[in-house]
């Protein structure tokens, strides 16, 4: 339980912080331009908000949207990922992105949560290795 806690608050931060990098590289898509000098508490909210929103609602979208990622052989995912992130910041306040800077968003913060999860994996496999040795 301890180690799904911890996993979970490393991809909060990772993802916050690749809200941070994609808002910086895309920009907001809005004229104001204010997020991008938001505070890091809206970043850190904004990661808490997609971690929920990528843990509660993408099996669901991805289930519903099954027949179009069959269809294009699994590149409707980045379409999926694009509108889990546009629904995260449209919930979570200071931040605010056009849906295709979302999509381009989602491409950086599925490579960010590929990595956490090769470290993670890496991590959790290497104890069961040194443990056979001994």
């Amino acid at each position: 339980m301890l180690r799904q806690f911890l996993v979970f608050v490393v991809r909060w931060l990772l993802n916050s912080f690749g809200l941070w990098v994609a808002v910086r590289i895309f920009g907001t898509g809005f004229q104001n331009g204010s997020a991008i000098h938001a505070s890091v508490g809206v970043f850190l909210v904004a990661g808490l908000t997609f971690s929920l929103v990528n843990a509660i609602l993408k099996p669901i979208v991805t289930i519903l949207s099954l027949p179009a990622i069959l269809l294009t052989l699994g590149l409707f995912t980045v379409i999926v990922n694009g509108i889990l992130v546009y629904i995260s910041l449209q919930l979570a306040p200071g931040i605010g992105m056009t849906f295709w800077h979302s999509v381009l968003t989602g491409l950086v913060l599925s490579l960010v949560n590929y990595i956490v999860s090769s470290v993670l994996e890496l991590d959790y496999v290497n104890p069961a290795r040194t443990e056979e040795n001994t």
